[in-house]
């Protein structure tokens, strides 16, 4: 990686891996696993294998808003994932996500196990087995569920542009930076006219739209992602503001960001969760 205007790629590309950064060893070019490991079972149905990322939150997020609710059957188990050791490579781990991107989820309560990978997917999936955060009606779940897949689509240039050039590349490139800087602040931009006419993202009722959306773009307004608050100057934003508060607020949002986190304040921590009683201590 190198700002030089001299810089000419060559003719075949060969993997460096001595010139990728910050996480460089989380990446590669191929697929597959790279070594021999079973995944952990637990005692639930759902079994999570994940990391208390802006992907990961999402998942843990609705699990606890569906046991709130009082959904019994959303009880799960939740694994940690070592993305920096390369548990993500491991033959257990690929069967469940032949991707090798957490999270990933198995469904253990019907006769023949589910695999369920990408969050979006994930979300979804979950919603629709308990009936909750997805609406029924056409026209409001049509809106759910377009603003779900923006979400997918969009977050790669906050998460993989925006946040690598800015906070984890080996070089500081401006014109990548001023390039999905830019993007991340349209983005911003529509979410902040949408919620300037409705109080969740999808409507008037919480739903997996916002569930998706608020680790990420919530986290960037709250100052918890690349440390990029005052940079994006994300106060300006102050529907998208008003919206990440109002979610933080929620118990059960506070208790899916701590499931898996291994970074922060240590009360901020549950690198496992079998049981709702884990929350009362750090694991």
């Amino acid at each position: 990686m190198t700002d030089s205007p001299d810089y000419l790629p060559p003719k075949v590309w060969t993997w460096d891996t001595e010139n990728g950064g910050t996480f460089a060893n989380i990446n590669r070019p191929t697929a597959g696993a790279t070594h021999d490991q079973e995944l952990p079972v637990g005692r639930h149905p759902l079994q999570l294998y994940s990391l208390a990322t802006p992907n990961g939150q999402k998942v843990t997020i609705l699990l606890e808003e569906l046991l709130a609710l009082g959904h019994q059957g959303a009880e799960y188990d939740a694994w940690l994932i070592r993305i920096g050791e390369g548990d993500q490579f491991g033959s257990g781990f690929v069967s469940v996500n032949p991707n090798s991107k957490i999270p990933a989820l198995m469904d253990r309560s019907g006769a023949k196990p589910i695999r369920v990978f990408e969050s979006g997917a994930i979300l979804q999936y979950l919603a629709e087995k308990f009936g909750a955060f997805l609406p029924t009606e056409p026209a409001a779940r049509a809106e759910c569920l377009s603003w779900l897949f923006w979400q997918m689509g969009s977050a790669p240039y906050l998460g993989g542009g925006f946040g690598h050039f800015y906070a984890y590349a080996p070089t500081k490139i401006q014109y990548a930076i001023d390039r999905f800087a830019m993007e991340t602040k349209r983005q911003l931009d529509v979410l902040d006219k949408r919620l300037a006419v409705s109080e969740y993202i999808a409507g008037d009722e919480y739903t997996i739209a916002d569930i998706a959306i608020w680790p990420w773009y919530g986290g960037l307004v709250k100052g918890r992602l690349y440390g990029a608050a005052e940079f994006l100057s994300v106060q300006d934003y102050t529907h998208v503001v008003r919206w990440a508060d109002a979610i933080d607020a929620r118990p059960a949002v506070q208790r899916g960001r701590r499931v898996n986190r291994v970074s922060g304040e240590p009360a901020e921590q549950l690198r496992e969760r079998h049981d709702a009683a884990d929350f009362d201590s750090q694991s």
